[in-house]
């Protein structure tokens, strides 16, 4: 899913321009990644973004103002592209549960998201995962109601307001990634598991 920004820049190019486009952006959120994996959010500069992607500075700005952009549709891309790869709607209540605990394990593990959970900066943290994600959750949230409503249909999910019952759920696994680290110790990667996946059955069942 792209960000409003990315939107607005594709639309205003000819279609016949759009695949060189869009592999510049990948280009260049593809080096944004590997510098805050690298280097870590702080040290992460536009002008070291644009030189590993081989491009110029202000092909970058053309499409994002700032590094905090630049970041901001990196997230999107890659929460969109990790919910795609599970399915979640078109299950009954175990499936579905089975595949947001998949989510929530791929998203806390990825490289970048990692990157910012590890980050001893807690502006940086809340700027950059909570409220930067609005786009990203909105994905998340509709791929949960869909999900959800799939399962209300088989029975095995209790009745309630769909897109209430998903944001429950968000906020259930996301709060759960956000604290791994804090209870890995408490919480041994099969039990958070286990746990996690008990909180969303519990929640959901009839």
């Amino acid at each position: 899913m792209s960000s409003s920004n990315e939107h607005g820049h594709e639309h205003s190019h000819k279609h016949s321009h759009e695949p060189r486009e869009r592999g510049t952006d990948d280009a260049i959120l593809d080096a944004a990644a590997e510098l805050i994996v690298q280097l870590g959010v702080r040290r992460t500069q536009l002008a070291e973004i644009a030189r590993r992607a081989g491009v110029s500075r202000p092909t970058v700005y053309r499409r994002w103002p700032d590094v905090r952009a630049v970041i901001g549709a990196l997230l999107t891309r890659e929460i969109a592209a990790t919910r795609g790869a599970v399915r979640l709607a078109g299950t009954d209540r175990a499936a579905f549960v089975d595949g947001v605990v998949e989510v929530a394990v791929r998203l806390r593990d990825h490289p970048v998201l990692g990157a910012l959970l590890r980050s001893d900066d807690a502006d940086t943290l809340f700027e950059y995962v909570v409220e930067r994600l609005g786009t990203s959750q909105r994905g998340l949230l509709e791929a949960l109601r869909a999900g959800i409503e799939q399962g209300q249909a088989h029975g095995s999910i209790r009745a309630g307001e769909p897109v209430e019952l998903a944001v429950m759920v968000l906020l259930i696994a996301q709060s759960t990634v956000q604290s791994h680290r804090m209870v890995a110790q408490l919480l041994p990667e099969a039990a958070w598991r286990r746990e996690l996946a008990r909180a969303l059955d519990g929640y959901l069942s009839p």
